[in-house]
């Protein structure tokens, strides 16, 4: 991967069923970008398998700044959440949340046999979504009179940039996105034609 580069998934994956003895472990992907989401998705969850015994997680959150948790949710420690982030790592996804809901079968599976399942549950939640390779971008707003526009509007045209926002009256604001590994090509252009203002804005 490359630095400005991540994968992650787009939609939320279909249900997945791993079944050891007797146990059954229902094994979900969502795509989250904040706690809130990642709150969302599992009270949705909770009601649905109300009847389950234990919902257990692990999510990344973030680009440049990661932020993970896994939890156990009631299984012996390390026994479920670590190895469900285990695979989050190992399909290098970010912005993600992965559930695994387990109805209790009777017949005891040990700490190897909990950790195999939980595992196995969430990759293969993992490999029934999508998985899409996503660029991290930084925004930036340029200002400038209408008269400067033909300038301003070549090097969007040649430099092939996305335009995220634009108001053209007499002041002139245009908001493009850039890759990160082009951002401060794309700065300096700016930056060096006269009576354009460009300003990065933290998104």
């Amino acid at each position: 991967m490359e630095n400005d580069a991540y994968k992650t998934i787009t939609k939320p994956s279909e249900e997945v069923l791993f079944k050891d003895k007797n146990s059954k472990f229902f094994g979900y992907a969502f795509p989250v970008k904040t706690e809130e989401d990642i709150k969302q998705h599992l009270e949705d969850l909770k009601k649905h398998h109300h009847q389950a015994r234990h919902w257990c997680y692990a999510y990344q959150i973030g680009t440049e700044t990661i932020a993970y948790r896994a939890n156990d949710d009631g299984e012996p420690n390390n026994s479920a959440g670590m190895p469900i982030y285990g695979q989050i790592q190992s399909f290098e996804v970010t912005n993600i949340l992965i559930v695994v809901v387990r109805y209790f079968g009777g017949v005891k599976l040990g700490v190897g046999g909990l950790i195999n399942a939980y595992k196995t549950g969430a990759q293969l939640a993992l490999e029934a979504s999508k998985i899409v390779t996503r660029t991290i971008n930084k925004t930036f707003l340029i200002t400038f009179d209408y008269k400067n526009m033909n300038k301003v509007m070549r090097v969007i045209k040649e430099k092939n940039l996305k335009v995220i926002n634009q108001k053209l009256e007499l002041d002139c604001q245009i908001t493009i996105s850039v890759r990160k590994k082009d951002a401060s090509t794309i700065f300096e252009i700016f930056e060096n034609i006269y009576e354009v203002n460009i300003k990065s804005l933290s998104i």
